[in-house]
């Protein structure tokens, strides 16, 4: 029988085309190390690759199997720069600042493509990336933002479209114009997993799964991490869990909100498919955004519910295939061969949470649908912390992530009823 994810619903077309996925141990027994990490999603996996590579002794758990929350069942999307455009970083923090944070978030896409090809990981890559506008007044705002990319950013790969090659580019004619960006592009995130998960093996990274954290305690300079089986003593410790964090530590559970997101793929198209020629990948306007792209065997995959409430949708292909058939109407009867789900962890301000939440103990996340970049990056940087040099993380930890209002009863209905009213904004 095929494995289903206990915490994210569906089977993804990932998992039915990544190739062998290895299984890891459970941990059995007390460890001691330099670093734990907590986790076993990008950042995580990021991490322990490179403090393994580094000469730490590395032990890293994660609660069910590694990708079996967003970082392998995401829309697999890098995007460029950080998640907000960096007209409104600058608007925030004036220009020095804001192109450091554009530069970081670059510098982040270099190191998955180059990371990835380092350790043979074939990870599907396509280049581009389309972001339209579902409203006309907003068009204005895309030309703009191509013209400052390149002139305050140093960014030259973003050009204006108007509403015609919009509708060439997308195979539809239901948005208003954007841009396109050729310096970006779009990858098979399951793969990345599997791939970094060996790559971190390889260094020296010990790696287990079905290994839950029960606790996490720093105290007489060390940091202790309880398990079912075992407890981890560690010098330092990273909380890399994101979404999926519960009770974990409270902290990081008042910063980061999980969201459930929903993604579903349909056969193949046909090579005489006028959806998205060029293979570019798509995100539009709406607060609710819809992503959507096509993989290299010619499926379309799109997600675009995302639902703020507790409970999962009963139907995910009910549900995606209607906004399927909004965008492209001769595909409102198309086969939907996988429809699967996850959790992102979103913060307030749409801005990634790193926090030193109790002494030695750091935790990363909250990238609110950037992560795909940005994650493996950071676990760059928090190796790089260990090392001794905190600069470079220092510049997201600087950032000021507010709590979510309501506290733990009341945070989830409020969000609720916040983005529900975002929701319905987007379509009037």
């Amino acid at each position: 029988m095929k494995y289903q994810s206990p915490i994210s619903p569906g089977r993804s077309w990932y998992e039915d085309t990544a190739g062998p996925r290895p299984e890891y141990p459970v941990l059995n027994g007390d460890r001691q190390c330099d670093v734990v990490i907590v986790g076993g999603g990008f950042t995580g996996l990021s991490a322990a690759a490179h403090l393994a590579k580094a000469g730490a002794n590395v032990v890293l758990i994660e609660a069910h199997r590694f990708g079996d929350g967003a970082s392998g069942r995401n829309g697999g999307q890098l995007g460029t720069g950080q998640r907000a455009w960096a007209e409104e970083l600058e608007a925030d923090y004036g220009l020095s600042r804001a192109k450091a944070l554009f530069d970081m978030a670059e510098e982040a896409k270099a190191h998955l493509l180059d990371f990835a090809a380092a350790s043979a990981i074939d990870i599907d890559y396509m280049p581009g990336q389309l972001s339209v506008a579902h409203k006309r007044r907003y068009v204005d705002d895309y030309k703009r933002h191509a013209e400052i990319m390149a002139s305050r950013f140093d960014y030259p790969h973003v050009s204006f479209m108007d509403a015609a090659e919009t509708a060439e580019r997308l195979g539809s004619a239901r948005y208003f114009g954007g841009a396109r960006d050729t310096g970006t592009g779009h990858i098979h995130p399951l793969k990345l997993v599997i791939g970094t998960a060996k790559a971190a093996v390889a260094t020296g990274a010990h790696l287990f799964e079905h290994t839950p954290a029960t606790g996490i305690i720093s105290s007489g300079g060390k940091v202790r991490v309880t398990t079912p089986r075992g407890t981890i003593t560690a010098d330092k410790c990273l909380i890399a869990v994101n979404a999926y964090g519960g009770n974990l530590e409270p902290v990081s559970a008042a910063h980061i909100m999980p969201i459930g997101s929903f993604i579903g793929a349909t056969v193949p198209l046909g090579s005489d498919s006028k959806v998205l020629p060029g293979g570019e990948s798509v995100d539009d306007s709406r607060f609710v955004v819809r992503y959507f792209r096509k993989s290299k065997d010619g499926r379309l995959l799109f997600g675009g519910r995302e639902v703020y409430a507790v409970n999962d949708p009963k139907d995910i292909h009910i549900h995606i295939r209607r906004q399927i058939a909004e965008l492209y109407p001769a595909l409102k009867d198309v086969e939907i061969t996988h429809g699967w789900g996850g959790y992102v962890g979103i913060t307030v301000p749409r801005k990634p949470f790193v926090r030193e939440v109790m002494p030695r103990v750091i935790s990363i996340g909250g990238y609110s649908g950037h992560g795909v970049m940005l994650s493996n990056f950071f676990g760059k940087l928090y190796a790089e912390t260990v090392a001794g040099n905190r600069d470079r993380l220092k510049l997201i930890e600087d950032l000021k992530i507010p709590a979510f209002p309501g506290g733990r009863r009341f945070r989830a209905p409020l969000l609720f009823l916040a983005l529900s009213w975002f929701a319905l904004r987007d379509r009037i």
